[in-house]
């Protein structure tokens, strides 16, 4: 039996609901998340023209093998032909270089109406960044920090986890990656994020690493399986998503995003705020 460390925290009195969408053991294919999203998106918006209470929002799920770019990503960062592409790309309207999503990954996409919350961008950044750092630290004992001028969460030269996000009328969508028991070889073929110096690393990875450590604290930490690990990461993350931001969660049911699937999407706004 796994016998991670344990942590008490805070009581908090959530201010706002935020509906979740917990898809985190299937692998969704991309376009069917952006879809899901967009339409989300459109809600909010429609909502939030009527005067009617916007709430929060929140997928969390896995994707098939792909590759997306940001707005203004460069293929220069891409190590092949975009014609001969070992996965599929898609270029989308969030933030950020070239990014490789796939199965082992934990993919957050949080549709967040900051109204409800701060509309800072820089405060959203920074919040879903703590909210990796919590999970990582408090269960996994992993340090994981940020790099001054950059947007993710690393652990020394390894980077763990990629932000990309876009606000259009202070609602957010898009969100974070975090490699958990990812295989990390297709990133080999781009330049992860468009930055050269720094290498990519996952959960899993870093725990193997720490099963030799002569810190005693790390030396104990079990070695779970790929299962294992993805459902206890995503717990953890769920709880600490719910204290940063101050959410209460409340897990949607399938027909709900049925519901999704029969309404048309629209064309978004192309405007950050």
């Amino acid at each position: 039996m796994l016998k991670f460390r344990r942590y008490n925290s805070l009581t908090f009195e959530p201010r706002n609901e935020c509906e979740c969408f917990n898809l985190y053991e299937q692998q969704v294919p991309y376009g069917q998340a952006w879809a899901w999203q967009k339409s989300i998106v459109n809600e909010k918006k429609t909502l939030i023209q009527r005067n009617e209470d916007c709430s929060d929002s929140l997928f969390v799920l896995q994707h098939r093998p792909v590759y997306t770019l940001g707005t203004a990503s460069s293929e220069q960062f891409l190590n092949f032909d975009v014609k001969d592409s070992p996965f599929n790309i898609y270029r989308t309207e969030r933030g950020g270089e070239v990014t490789y999503h796939g199965p082992g990954q934990i993919v957050m996409y949080p549709i967040m109406n900051l109204r409800n919350h701060k509309m800072d961008l820089h405060w959203y950044l920074r919040s879903l960044e703590e909210v990796i750092i919590r999970a990582l630290s408090k269960i996994f004992c992993i340090k994981a920090s940020r790099l001054e001028g950059l947007t993710g969460v690393w652990h020394g030269n390894q980077k763990l986890a990629a932000i990309g996000i876009r606000v259009s009328q202070w609602i957010t969508y898009h969100g974070l990656a975090l490699n958990v028991t990812t295989d990390l070889t297709p990133f080999h073929s781009i330049v992860p994020c468009g930055l050269r110096d720094y290498q990519v690393g996952s959960v899993g990875g870093l725990l193997k690493e720490f099963q030799s450590s002569a810190d005693c604290e790390r030396a104990r930490l079990p070695d779970p399986d790929d299962g294992q690990l993805l459902d206890i990461t995503f717990k953890s993350l769920i709880k600490e998503f719910s204290e940063v931001f101050q959410v209460r969660i409340n897990y949607e049911t399938i027909s709900r995003l049925e519901l999704l699937e029969r309404k048309p999407v629209n064309h978004l706004e192309e405007e950050t705020n």
